[in-house]
């Protein structure tokens, strides 16, 4: 029988390779025998960089970039396995958490250093970048990552100009020149991950929906929302590019629209990206059974995030679909009408978030037995039995065949028999005694009157 485990990370407990672990450690007190493939899986956001260097064997590379605010900033992205695949997360470099609440402004920061890190992947010669937008304290159309790849933004006296640039003064640029923009940026693919499809500019734009949560005053949105708009209109004119209206162009404070304006970027849902770059359609060819989750399932989880791109894999294939979540809210069965079969919570009552991360490993694994059994159980009725045995399975119906009505999954594993008799010895043992303490008190008391 094969099983893959596809699950997201939970945040701020454990990576996706953690849960995936913890999952098969549970499962393989049931099915010993099972084939075991661990997928970790992202939507795009937090924590993507690290599952795709765990699914495909790849490495994270550090390197020195400008910050937000034009500090210096140890930031990180991933090579995959395959040497010629790079993944960014925006926030390393140009991160709402890199820059502390009391300075935040929109007006200043710069996409900057995230241009760095592409340009560095570019230098190791990858052919494709894939780039999540999540989490950006910035508002500057992606001015910022294309002054880093040489694109030239002019001044009124027509020179360029060299500081990174904010939000804030977009208004500044007379002209784009892309005549000097390095030469290896053509010859890669850019794959850019958003699940967001607020346009460029107005009321659900980048500046209205995302500035006053990167620090942004009514004043200051109105003003970067117009600065927004003039860059537009030179992207128009000057690179023959149209973006203000296009969907996802407002994500990560206008990189979306920078991204495919400055470069050749495609815009695809987070979870789709990450489905490509580990493969998991191939994984999920012969599955009898797929495992994925998050830290915690809702009715959310159907749209765009981790387990609904998993379920979707899944029943390409005819794979059935359980979904573990660290919790479950009230409206998580709604799940159920978008792919995926089955849900169990991990946390086994109600608890403190910090008691259930400090035992989220052991959780993870009592939740995967638990699904494992019922499963065994359920089978074994189908069949005609009562409780499952430990006895083997008839000729058919063993590890990757099937009786010609899906996938056949292993019986239940042997039950915990020593422990089982053991138990059975001590009540038999107690049971014994209280008899020979009640006949020797009969035997000095005499014998029993008769009743009335």
């Amino acid at each position: 029988m094969k099983i893959v485990i596809a699950p997201d990370s939970f945040k701020e407990n454990l990576t996706s390779l953690e849960v995936a672990s913890e999952l098969e450690t549970g499962l393989r007190r049931v099915w010993p025998d099972a084939e075991y493939i661990k997928v970790p899986m992202a939507d795009g956001g937090e924590g993507t960089v690290q599952s795709l260097v765990d699914a495909t064997g790849g490495r994270i590379v550090k390197c020195a970039v400008t910050g937000p605010l034009g500090e210096k900033v140890l930031a990180s992205y991933g090579l995959l396995g395959d040497g010629h695949t790079a993944v960014i997360e925006m926030a390393e470099a140009s991160g709402l958490p890199l820059v502390p609440k009391s300075e935040r402004d929109p007006l200043r920061a710069t996409t900057y250093g995230t241009g760095e890190l592409v340009l560095d992947a570019i230098n190791r010669g990858v052919d494709e970048i894939i780039i999540g937008l999540g989490g950006s304290a910035t508002n500057d159309g992606g001015v910022g990552f294309a002054q880093a790849l040489g694109m030239r933004f002019i001044d009124q006296n027509g020179a360029p100009i060299t500081e990174p640039l904010g939000g804030g003064r977009l208004d500044e640029i007379c002209a784009i020149d892309s005549r000097w923009v390095e030469p290896g940026l053509a010859r890669v693919k850019i794959s850019v991950a958003c699940d967001v499809t607020n346009p460029l500019t107005g009321e659900t734009g980048a500046s209205f929906v995302y500035g006053p949560q990167k620090g942004a005053t009514p004043e200051m949105v109105l003003k970067l929302d117009r600065n927004l708009g003039h860059l537009a209109a030179l992207m128009k004119r000057d690179l023959n590019r149209d973006i203000v209206e296009r969907p996802g162009a407002g994500a990560g404070g206008g990189m979306g629209g920078g991204l495919m304006a400055f470069t050749q970027a495609e815009l695809k849902r987070g979870v789709e990206l990450v489905v490509a770059a580990t493969r998991l359609d191939e994984h999920m060819k012969g599955a009898s059974l797929a495992f994925t989750g998050e830290g915690r399932v809702d009715f959310q989880t159907a749209f765009g995030k981790t387990p609904s791109g998993v379920a979707a894999s899944a029943h390409r294939y005819g794979v059935p679909v359980i979904a573990v979540g660290g919790g479950l809210a009230d409206d998580a069965n709604g799940v159920f009408q978008h792919g995926i079969d089955a849900i169990e919570s991990a946390t086994p009552n109600a608890m403190p978030l910090d008691v259930a991360m400090k035992k989220s490993r052991q959780y993870l694994q009592d939740a995967a037995e638990r699904v494992a059994r019922l499963i065994d159980m359920g089978r074994h009725m189908a069949m005609g039995g009562g409780a499952p045995t430990s006895a083997p399975s008839p000729p058919g119906e063993g590890a990757g065949e099937s009786n010609g009505s899906g996938p056949v999954l292993q019986p239940m594993a042997k039950r915990n028999k020593p422990v089982r008799q053991l138990l059975r010895a001590k009540r038999v043992q107690g049971l014994t005694r209280a008899a020979v303490e009640l006949a020797q008190r009969r035997q000095r008391l005499g014998p029993t009157p008769p009743s009335t």
